[in-house]
Formats: structure tokens, C-alpha cells, sequence
């Protein structure tokens, strides 16, 4: 198969990955094979490539050189074969889901990360939403707890966690203020936000506090982060990012862990779980039409660095996609929402 392969670990993408022929992976038990038809691009996939910051490499991906062929991990496509002890999926099915090594014309599946992949949506759609809407899911329910009435602050509002956030979270029956800057105000407004701050203007900080507070871009500080929720609210840290290699922004998130039982608020990070359940109950969302991937741009399998290079200059709005497949590149069924 074809498939992007990366020998080592490296924070800038030039050069790193190259296209070549490689073996089909087995199938475990309990694995479906896929066939691609697109994968999704975030910060993640920029982490597992660049090995950082450097515990990432102990936790499964390879301490010295990368584990798996290339740094891909959400995906849509179609079940090519089932696998022994694989239940619930046939060949011909489409899927969308998470795996390791996704830029590339099949991957593995566990069927406990696989759901059919919503009825109104592209492949590229689709390979869009696992990981970022998973996540925004989660930080919304579990930990923020989110009920009808609730006054939400989605930081980072724009991105690929954030445009799924700004729209699970007025799902949930919340009056929803989305932060983000000038150039994407209006898309933000136009995903159903009830505010908009623009955190370049002068008067950014709006003096509001919220009951939850979902951080998932930048590095602002703790004590700025609590002044924007009400005192037995809650904050939700999903990302942080800085240049550090050893905890790369999770330093805040240590403090926060330590804080939190000393103050009402409850300060809680995120580390988000990938499960099937979540993406059947995102298909619904989907399906109903209260829930909408935001596609900035596609990218065909031999420019994926470039997908990444542009994940890192911070102008992305919503999320980008690897197309794999020519089958990929379908017109959006009738109904749907680009």
C-alpha cells in the first residue's frame, strides 16, 4: 500500500516524511482493516511527529525513533476485512474512528474506537470530527458538566477542538461566548455563539464570569483563567502549548491538579479517552444537524507536512484534512453542512 512514512522524530515537517510502498498491517483481534479514504490533522499529529515534549515518547510512541510509520491518527473509510473476535462492523461498512498510522491507504482499527461514520457527511468531513469533537464532547460533559442555562466560555473557538465545542456545548442548551481573533469572528458567530470576543482588541477581557470555562489554546495563566469563572465554576484545560520539551505547557496543568482542592472552583484538566460510545452519540449530534465539521482545507496524501506546516502558523480555521483515496473526495450529500 501507499502510505507517508517518517524514520525519525523531528519538530519541522520538511523533509521528514517521504511516500513510499509499504506492507498492509495486520489485523489483531478484535481489528477491523480499513481502507482510507481521508485523515485529520491537529496539534497532536504534530506532537507524535516531533517526539515532544519528551514523556509523549514513553507512553507508547517510541522513546528513540518514532513507533508507528507515520504520526496519522483519526480517519473515515471503508471496513475492508474483519479481523478475529471483531464484531459489529462488515466489509463495505463505512467507518470513521481512531488509529495509529492513518496517513495511508489502510490502517487497523479496534472496533471499540470505530463507529459508522454519519449518513450526511463526506469521508472528509467525517475524518475531521473523532479526535477534536471527541475531545470537546468530553470536556463538556464530564468535566464541565454542562447543563441547559449555563454561561460557557470557549477559549480558542476557531480551532479544531473549539468549533466542536462552540456547537456541543449550545447543543447542551448553553448560552455560549466564543473567544478568538479578528479574522474569525464571523465564523465563529456563524456556528451559533451567542458572543464573540475578539482577544486582539484592546477590551478583550469582558469582566463576565462563567460557570464553565473551556481552555483549549494558548498558555494564559491560572490566575487569569479563574478570574473569568464564577466561584464554584468550572475551568476545563484541554491543551496548552509552549516550546518546552520536557512538559511543553503541562506545567500549568500540574498546577492546576494542585490547586484545585484548595479553591471552590474546580480546576480540571482534560486528558481525553477515545471510545466508541462518544462517536455514535457524535453521530447523532451530527446527523440531527446540531453538530457541523468545520473543513479549512484538504490536502492530498503527499503533502501532509505541508498540512502540518500549516497547523503550526496558527491560521487554521476549524480543521484540516489528508485526502488518501481518490474515493475520497465526495460532493457533500444532500443536506449536509461543508
Amino acid at each position: 500500500m501507499t502510505a507517508v512514512v517518517q524514520d525519525r522524530y523531528s519538530p519541522a515537517p520538511e523533509g521528514l516524511f517521504r511516500v513510499a510502498q509499504i506492507d498492509r498491517p495486520t489485523i489483531g483481534d478484535g481489528e477491523v482493516l480499513v481502507r482510507v479514504h481521508a485523515a485529520s490533522v491537529d496539534r497532536g499529529t504534530w506532537h507524535i511527529m516531533a517526539g515532544l515534549p519528551y514523556p509523549l515518547r514513553l507512553a507508547g510512541f517510541g522513546v528513540r525513533r518514532p513507533k508507528y510509520a507515520n504520526p496519522g491518527r483519526s480517519l473515515a473509510g471503508t471496513v475492508e476485512a474483519v479481523g478475529p473476535g471483531a464484531t459489529g462492523f462488515a466489509p463495505g461498512d463505512d467507518v470513521y474512528g481512531t488509529c495509529n498510522a492513518s496517513f495511508a491507504e489502510y490502517a487497523t482499527v479496534r472496533t471499540d474506537h470505530l463507529a459508522p461514520k454519519p449518513a450526511n457527511l463526506t469521508y472528509e468531513q467525517a475524518a475531521a470530527a473523532p479526535i477534536s469533537a471527541v475531545t470537546a464532547l468530553q470536556g463538556l460533559r464530564d468535566r464541565g458538566r454542562v447543563r441547559p442555562g449555563h454561561k460557557v466560555l470557549i477559549i480558542g473557538a476557531s480551532g479544531g477542538v473549539g468549533t466542536f465545542a462552540v456547537q456541543i456545548a449550545k447543543a447542551f442548551g448553553a448560552e455560549v461566548t466564543g473567544v478568538c481573533s479578528t479574522s474569525k469572528v464571523d465564523l465563529v458567530r456563524g456556528l451559533g455563539a451567542d458572543h464573540v470576543i475578539d482577544y486582539t482588541a484592546e477590551d478583550a477581557d469582558d469582566g463576565q464570569r462563567y460557570d464553565v470555562v473551556l481552555d483549549t489554546g494558548g498558555h494564559r495563566s491560572l490566575r487569569r483563567l479563574r478570574r473569568a469563572v464564577t466561584p464554584r465554576g468550572t475551568l476545563v484545560i484541554v491543551g496548552s502549548e509552549t516550546d518546552g520539551r520536557w512538559l511543553g505547557g503541562f506545567d500549568r496543568t500540574i498546577r492546576a491538579m494542585l490547586l484545585s482542592p484548595f479553591v471552590g472552583q474546580t480546576l480540571a484538566p482534560l486528558a481525553s479517552s477515545e471510545n466508541a460510545a462518544d462517536l455514535i452519540l457524535l453521530t447523532g449530534l451530527i446527523e440531527s444537524g446540531q453538530v457541523a465539521p468545520v473543513v479549512d482545507r484538504t490536502y492530498p496524501l503527499d503533502e501532509a507536512a505541508a498540512a502540518i506546516r500549516r497547523i503550526l502558523n496558527g491560521k487554521v480555521r476549524g480543521k484540516l484534512v489528508v485526502s488518501v483515496s481518490p474515493s475520497g473526495m465526495q460532493t457533500p450529500p444532500p443536506g449536509s453542512t461543508p
